[in-house]
């Protein structure tokens, strides 16, 4: 029986995989709204150019792959910071929690988007008017993701979306879902799938949508307030499907390979390869290269130039008192993607793992 649902779901995966190879719409490029969902605020899966779809684990599956945060011990905290674009005055800070409960877990994650002062600008002075403004753009993940015999896991996530200006608002909401299957002597060959962003479409309302023109009676001099509608917009959703296999090599050395392929409904399809080295999973290495299929052009191309790097420093809190004892862990993690404009996106993150 269990041979059984192990062939049936590698069935449906060979047929999402086919599927997607024929889903890319670049014809659509740039018709979605709320391309913030496709920023990666973690460092460690940014390091890999968030293509570690098939071993993601933790807080930071909630933005790749969710069903991987039931591959946990317990409990892990997630804190982080990039600065994106650096030049721009960017920034995404985001901060999670996952929690393992028996052979599930449950996780929360918040991330926000820090754009500095914007100085406001109106008809009258276009140079502005001596203010500034600060968009706010905020979303918060709540999920669940079940493993099976430490072979499969399936997990959900539900994601609100606020994007906020003084006089102007848009809320919509997201759905995430995913697979990571896991097979091999030694676990060592891992496969995943998920798809991002499918829900509601988001639409701008609010008094900034409101302008003040004269009347088109001759009878009154006094000016009339005009109310604008806003088009609504669909989300950026994206499938994602991806493998990896663990070289390991004695019992302190572990070498991955990973590849990946995106397929986006409203931009050009992404595929790409990545390596991770680690020392008994206290020091990792890892960099990574994504190409994106059909885009030549050297002004609507993408702003990444396909390149990644990063590196961890995971160290337990104590030592352990016996073999099996799980111990805390503190992690740090720092990733770059290089870009062909500004200086790039650096991330950071710290992580605590019970």
């Amino acid at each position: 029986m269990k041979n059984f649902f192990y062939n049936i779901l590698a069935v449906c995966l060979l047929l999402a995989f086919s599927t997607a190879l024929e889903a890319g719409n670049p014809d659509r490029q740039g018709e979605a709204g709320a391309y913030e969902l496709l920023l990666n605020p973690w460092a460690k899966s940014a390091g890999l150019h968030t293509m570690s779809t098939s071993m993601v684990t933790g807080v930071e599956a909630m933005r790749l792959n969710v069903a991987g945060i039931s591959r946990i011990n317990q409990t892990e905290v997630l804190l982080s910071n990039a600065n994106y674009l650096q030049g721009t005055g960017i920034r995404m800070n985001a901060a999670g929690v996952v929690q393992r409960v028996g052979q599930g877990a449950f996780g929360i994650s918040l991330m926000a988007l820090d754009f500095g002062d914007i100085p406001v600008t109106t008809e009258d002075q276009p140079e502005g008017t001596g203010s500034t403004f600060s968009p706010t753009f905020f979303h918060i993940g709540l999920s669940y993701a079940h493993t099976f015999e430490n072979k499969v896991s399936v997990g959900i996530l539900f994601r609100g979306i606020s994007e906020t200006i003084s006089n102007l608002s848009a809320f919509g909401f997201a759905v995430d879902a995913g697979v990571q299957y896991v097979t091999g002597p030694q676990d060592n060959f891992k496969f995943g799938i998920s798809l991002r962003n499918v829900g509601s479409r988001m639409e701008f309302g609010g008094e900034g949508l409101n302008v003040q023109r004269p009347s088109p009676s001759t009878l009154t001099s006094e000016e009339l307030t005009f109310s604008q509608r806003a088009e609504d917009f669909e989300l950026p959703s994206m499938l994602n499907l991806g493998m990896s296999y663990d070289f390991l090599i004695g019992t302190a050395h572990r070498v991955t390979v990973l590849g990946n392929f995106t397929s986006n409904s409203f931009s050009q399809d992404q595929i790409g390869a990545g390596l991770e080295y680690s020392l008994n999973e206290y020091f990792m290495l890892r960099g990574a290269y994504k190409y994106e299929v059909g885009s030549e052009d050297e002004i609507m191309g993408p702003i990444y130039t396909g390149l990644s790097a990063g590196a961890t420093i995971d160290v337990p809190l104590r030592k352990k008192k016996d073999v099996d004892e799980v111990v805390p862990r503190l992690g740090i993690d720092y990733a770059y993607r290089a870009t062909k404009v500004w200086d790039g996106t650096h991330n950071i993150s710290v992580r605590i793992s019970l």
